[in-house]
């Protein structure tokens, strides 16, 4: 297997850890279990981009037990646990092209590895694998049956893809699936991305200042899990309905240049570019902490910021460099402007991920059961496919709930009665 990683002597303790996590993956293991008896992906090849870490293991599990040729490379340099990629090529059979803090070059060579395993079903973290294919393998426009991506910016490229009438397979935005986003971006990203700023600062927040960029599910899910440590939670936003929903959840809601003056820690989660700018680095007070938990690390200029350092020291403590400036003021940025509960910890629990890889699995299969039926648009799954994950779910959670009578079925489907 022409693996590219870190140190295959790692395996042992990636092994651990993978099975630790697949004890909270209830819902993905009993799709595994399926897969083994129906092979749904048999003499199929599958390219993922993805964060490689021990959920998403239990996923490529998942994958070839349904028969599928997979290959896992990174989507995103410091994502990468280097245990777990190691077991999943001794172990495993997955051929994995990922090691923890490759450089740009790498990064792109281990792209290229997963382009040339010719895949007819790929997953992508961000889209960087279709985008890749999309400009420079025409030849595998035909061969890729479907693609599923996993994150807001990622579906947004994707979109944007559909409109500019540049996409050449069918996609399936499994992150507009409400047993992702509702759980893994509001649950998973809310408690991960504390779980990463803690770990590397050691910060208190409670009575902190704690500014969230953004209010989508990430940024709802962050500002929440803030609050209930005690922080005081300050949200901006560019969307005047989102914004006015953080109002009445009651947090307070202000420009970002206003909101830098007064910010402990300051956390991006919109998906878009340069959320703090120049600008907002220069009313910042002093030792205050920026962090990412977007998909890319574009959400803090650092180009402006390197700029306007008379000293950059790195490392100060793990994963946090400290920028300082003319006046005597220093910023501490964490993750180099990567994710930082992925970065700076180890992602979302895999409860959490056992919603979102369910998801990812069944997508797959949807995709190529229907093989062909599919145009060159971006599609979200069907709703009885979430109904039946968020169901097994519940189950393994010893939860039931009710179900409808015959007489409230006939009378939600009619419009004869009234008051």
């Amino acid at each position: 297997m022409a693996y590219d990683i870190k140190d295959i002597n790692l395996a042992d303790k990636g092994r651990q850890r993978i099975l630790w996590a697949d004890k909270d993956m209830p819902v993905l293991a009993q799709i595994r279990k399926r897969f083994e008896e129906e092979k749904p992906f048999q003499g199929l090849k599958m390219s993922c981009c993805l964060h490689v870490t021990a959920e998403t293991a239990n996923l490529m599990r998942t994958l070839t037990a349904g028969g599928a040729d997979v290959l896992l490379c990174a989507s995103n340099p410091l994502s990468t646990q280097d245990d777990i990629a190691a077991s999943l090529c001794r172990d495993f059979g997955v051929e994995v092209h990922a090691i923890r803090g490759e450089d740009n070059e790498t990064y792109y060579k281990h792209l290229a590895s997963a382009i040339a395993h010719n895949p007819n079903v790929t997953m992508d973290d961000g889209a960087d694998l279709v985008s890749e294919i999309l400009k420079k393998h025409p030849e595998l426009y035909d061969r890729v049956l479907c693609s599923m991506e996993e994150t807001t910016t990622g579906v947004i490229r994707l979109r944007a893809m559909e409109k500019d009438g540049v996409l050449k397979f069918p996609v399936i935005a499994v992150n507009d699936v409400q047993t992702k986003f509702m759980f893994d971006n509001r649950y998973g990203t809310g408690q991960s991305t504390l779980d990463g700023i803690i770990r590397a600062t050691d910060v208190l927040l409670a009575g902190k200042t704690f500014v969230v960029a953004g209010y989508g599910w990430c940024g709802k899910g962050l500002a929440s899990r803030a609050r209930g440590m005690g922080a005081n939670v300050v949200v901006t936003e560019v969307d005047n309905i989102k914004a006015l929903e953080a109002v009445m959840d009651g947090f307070r809601v202000m420009p970002m240049l206003e909101a830098a003056k007064i910010a402990d820690v300051i956390c991006t989660v919109t998906g878009d570019i340069h959320v703090i700018r120049e600008e907002h680095f220069n009313v910042m007070k002093n030792g205050c902490v920026v962090s990412n938990s977007g998909h890319f690390d574009v959400e803090i200029d650092l180009v402006a910021l390197n700029k306007i350092a008379s000293k950059i020291e790195e490392n100060v403590k793990p994963n946090v460099n400290a920028y300082y400036l003319s006046d005597g003021r220093v910023v501490y940025v964490l993750a180099e402007g990567r994710l930082v509960n992925l970065a700076c910890a180890e992602g979302h629990p895999a409860s959490v991920m056992d919603m979102s890889f369910a998801t990812q699995a069944l997508a797959s299969e949807y995709a190529v059961k229907n093989k062909g039926k599919l145009d060159k648009k971006v599609y979200v799954l069907p709703h009885e496919v979430e109904q039946q994950i968020a169901a097994t779910k519940l189950e393994s959670m010893n939860v039931s709930i009710d179900t409808l009578t015959e007489e409230q079925v006939s009378y939600l489907n009619s419009w004869e009665t009234g008051t």
